[in-house]
């Protein structure tokens, strides 16, 4: 790997936020094509980070610290991305259903997300059904991921995926489950593509279901 890209690698893992930046910007002065740095840089640091929160070696503060870092420089390259015409890996609508606010497990899988290479849509929390449907309508998103953390907001979920067959959008949009309550086999019970227990497999799914 260029030592430039090195750099914001190991100061993403590092969750270095300052150095982040200062190794983005001064690789983006030498040079360096910001898809480089994304693709070479930041998105394989955010994959080692999932790696090592899988193997217990990093835990939830670890992996938010990388992802804000992972952020920041980002956000350095994202109106180059953006000019050059790189394309996301794929486009997700992520929310909070109706009823629940809770934020933190939410802001982590879209933080890991757009860690990966997605676009993110992030619609919030106490999110009702039309509001999900309207987004995979205006921004042709791939994916929805839908979080609970209230067993009493699960149900939510379902009414989401009853609302896309309704409109006739089941078939264009790939459905993502998630949030402490929520199981593999209430997935499958509602007609969900996909569970992912936290936010780096929430990710890997992601990827998964883009191919």
């Amino acid at each position: 790997m260029d030592a430039a890209l090195q750099k914001v690698f190991d100061n993403v893992l590092a969750g270095d936020m300052g150095a982040v930046k200062e190794t983005v910007q001064a690789a983006v002065d030498s040079g360096v094509e910001s898809e480089a740095i994304l693709k070479q840089g930041l998105i394989p640091a955010m994959g080692e980070v999932g790696r090592l929160f899988e193997e217990g070696e990093y835990f939830v503060p670890e992996m938010l610290i990388a992802a804000r870092a992972m952020q920041a420089g980002l956000e350095i390259i994202k109106p180059m991305l953006v000019e050059s015409g790189v394309e996301p890996l794929g486009k997700v609508a992520i929310g909070t259903v109706q009823g629940d606010l809770h934020d933190i497990g939410k802001n982590l899988v879209a933080m890991m997300m757009e860690g990966a290479g997605f676009e993110i849509y992030d619609l919030g929390v106490d999110v009702p059904a039309d509001n999900f449907i309207q987004a995979v309508k205006d921004n042709q998103v791939h994916i929805l991921a839908l979080s609970a953390l209230l067993t009493t907001t699960m149900p939510n979920m379902q009414a989401v995926i009853t609302q896309l067959q309704e409109a006739g959008l089941r078939e264009q949009v790939k459905v993502l489950i998630g949030g402490a309550p929520v199981t593999t086999e209430y997935a499958t019970e509602i007609g969900a593509d996909g569970y992912a227990a936290d936010a780096s497999q929430a990710a890997s799914l992601a990827k998964s279901l883009m191919n």
